[in-house]
């Protein structure tokens, strides 16, 4: 094995983990994937042999590299990223194949990502860094171009805004997800009301994203979900897994409609999040039919 098959291979060894800091920083597998690749790049440009600690090394190069995509995203948006649900990623729900399960494990929540893209970027990278990856702050703040305090203050401030969120934590049984999931629509598909109601949570979230053509909107309480809760006419549903949850492809009459997630607690549905705009629908039916795993903006 000659110097750069070596180096190449050292690279592959810590990708995995690069990819993941990247999707938490960018909220996009495919511009995690462009922020990985320019790592690569610039590992392949420089002296890896002056490199003392490789993988603090590339943790810092994907990490400014991410800072910058989120600071230049910030300048050229015209309206909140926030208001619209962040890339999906769609996988078969079934038997996975390696590379799927490995997408899988590395998914964060649809609820999740949409609070990181209400954070600036510095609280971001300054969240994602510490309080999942553990890096200290030391080395944060020199990515950030702060003082330690700042850049504990920075995650202190992302840290609230999360928690405030009340993210629900989804139920670790998969199948009992499934189980949830299909008794909704059962009771969906006949219009049982009553058991629809039993199926979610009373605080139930569900929030409709129709692209950039109009708002989202949100339907608090199970009894106003319930009642929106209709199986559509001609409808056809594939199973999925979209961002980690228990979610569905709906065709009507052939044709890609939308796509849902539920997240399950304790039996019960506690959000459900749904997205109607047509691009990024037919996106994620290209995927289920094509076997591929992800979906973008």
């Amino acid at each position: 094995m000659d110097e750069d098959e070596g180096l190449a291979a050292r690279f592959e060894q810590h990708r995995p983990r690069l990819r993941a800091v990247a999707y938490r920083m960018l909220g996009s597998p495919a511009d995690a994937d462009d922020a990985v690749q320019d790592v690569w790049l610039r590992l392949s440009m420089s002296d890896a042999e002056q490199i003392d600690n490789l993988d603090g090394w590339l943790t810092t190069v994907v990490a400014r590299e991410c800072l910058h995509m989120l600071r230049s995203r910030r300048r050229r948006r015209e309206d909140p990223f926030a208001a619209h649900l962040p890339d999906l990623v769609v996988i078969p729900d079934g038997n996975l194949d390696p590379e799927q399960e490995a997408l899988l494990a590395d998914s964060v929540s649809l609820a999740l990502l949409v609070v990181l893209d209400q954070l600036t970027p510095a609280e971001r990278l300054a969240f994602v860094l510490h309080d999942m990856f553990g890096l200290p702050f030391e080395e944060i703040a020199g990515i950030v171009g702060r003082s330690p305090v700042a850049a504990r203050q920075l995650a202190s401030r992302a840290r609230r805004r999360v928690h405030g969120a009340e993210i629900p934590s989804p139920d670790p049984d998969l199948a009992r997800r499934r189980r949830v999931v299909r008794a909704f629509y059962a009771a969906a598909w006949t219009g049982d009301f009553d058991a629809l109601v039993q199926v979610l949570d009373p605080d139930v979230v569900l929030r409709t994203d129709f692209g950039a053509a109009r708002p989202p909107t949100v339907v608090r309480g199970a009894p106003a979900v319930a009642k929106q809760a209709r199986a559509p006419r001609g409808g056809e549903l594939r199973p999925a897994l979209v961002n980690g949850a228990i979610g569905t492809l709906i065709s009507r009459d052939g044709r890609p409609f939308s796509v849902m997630a539920f997240t399950v607690a304790g039996d019960r549905i506690v959000r459900i999040d749904v997205v109607r705009d047509a691009d990024r629908v037919h996106r994620a039916a290209s995927a289920l039919l094509n076997g591929t795993t992800r979906t973008g903006r």
